[in-house]
């Protein structure tokens, strides 16, 4: 094989390590990777930027921010410490659902001795250990009361569509539908900081999970202000088991959307259920969605809301697209309620 065939392009490399293309360029913004030139300007990676690029894309998968990752390849002692202790809680957690899992395998095979043998639907719940969750309601105004159903929710699902499209209330629903769920509404900015310091002061364990989350989301460069604080406090509250989140990106600069967007992907280790209901490209970049993620758009029409694939082409792949907007668009328009001039 000749050295040149050794060499593959960007789009190729971002297939073979399961990332978008745009998450290598954010690699080599933060100079973490180094990808090879063509004369044409051209990137290409080689053996050795493909390990580079896999080290990294690992290390993602444990929940680092991309400032750890870089401090974890300078071989920072303090860093390297907190990803094994990160990574011998979530073997912990494994090793616990492991252990169950062979208790009841004993169970049955106990109970098939003495007569009893197991249901095929109890065998097979045994089996798919993945944990699912699903809901189904009548879709409320401004819909005709249609029936709505999810199957096999994702740890993370979008929620989108235009102004006036009904996604605020789908949020509230499915918030009220799903057992153990919560809805966070944009009334946390209003909170104010006393209100956070004695949810911060309640739970010792709440207040490391923040600091550390404060800390990672700094690391992925954003900014610090109360409305990020306040975002914060909430997503590391550990006692529901599905959020809904109404605009994250609501007070938040462009960097510290960003970053926002890499937190709710980098959970590591946190099986709770996020709905995210947003109007911002950062927030939902159609380039990274994940294979555990769904997108639900709401169409303008309301036509009942629709899953969507981040494939363009697809059906309502455009429609998502165009209602999405970037954070400095976001801004300049907030607030600006569209009408309709009275005649007559």
């Amino acid at each position: 094989m000749s050295p040149i065939a050794e060499f593959i392009t960007a789009s190729e490399a971002s297939r073979r390590l399961g990332v978008s293309a745009k998450a290598l360029r954010l690699y080599e913004e933060r100079n973490l990777i180094t990808p090879i030139r063509t004369e044409a300007g051209w990137r290409t990676y080689g053996p050795d930027e493909m390990s580079r690029a896999a080290q990294i894309v690992t290390l993602r998968d444990l929940g680092l921010s991309l400032g750890q990752v870089a401090r974890v390849f300078d071989g920072d002692a303090q860093e390297l410490d907190r990803v094994l202790a990160t990574h011998l809680i979530n073997l912990r957690k494994q090793t616990s659902q492991l252990a169950d899992a062979m208790e009841q395998v004993r169970t049955m095979r106990t109970d098939l001795a003495t007569g009893r043998a197991a249901s095929a639907a109890e065998l097979v719940e045994l089996i798919d250990t993945r944990d699912k969750l699903h809901a189904g309601f009548d879709l409320p105004w401004p819909w005709g009361g249609e029936r709505f159903e999810l199957h096999d929710i994702q740890p993370l699902t979008f929620i989108t569509g235009p102004l006036g499209s009904g996604k605020t209330r789908l949020a509230k629903r499915i918030a009220e539908t799903l057992p153990g769920a919560a809805y966070l509404g944009l009334d946390r900015l209003a909170a104010g900081t006393q209100s956070l310091t004695s949810q911060l002061d309640a739970s010792p364990d709440h207040q490391s999970r923040v600091k550390q989350a404060m800390i990672w989301l700094l690391d992925e460069r954003a900014s610090d202000p109360v409305g990020l604080h306040a975002l914060v406090v909430e997503l590391e509250v550990d006692t529901t088991a599905v959020l809904v989140v109404d605009m994250p990106e609501q007070g938040l600069d462009g960097a510290t959307q960003n970053a926002i967007a890499a937190y709710l992907r980098c959970r590591t280790g946190n099986v709770r259920r996020l709905f995210v209901l947003t109007r911002s490209s950062a927030i939902l970049d159609l380039a990274l969605v994940g294979r555990d993620e769904t997108i639900i758009y709401c169409p303008a029409n309301h036509s009942p809301p629709m899953l969507v694939e981040d494939i363009e082409g697809t059906p309502g792949y455009e429609s998502v697209a165009t209602c999405l907007a970037p954070p400095n668009i976001r801004a300049r328009t907030e607030g600006v309620i569209a009408m309709r001039r009275r005649i007559g």
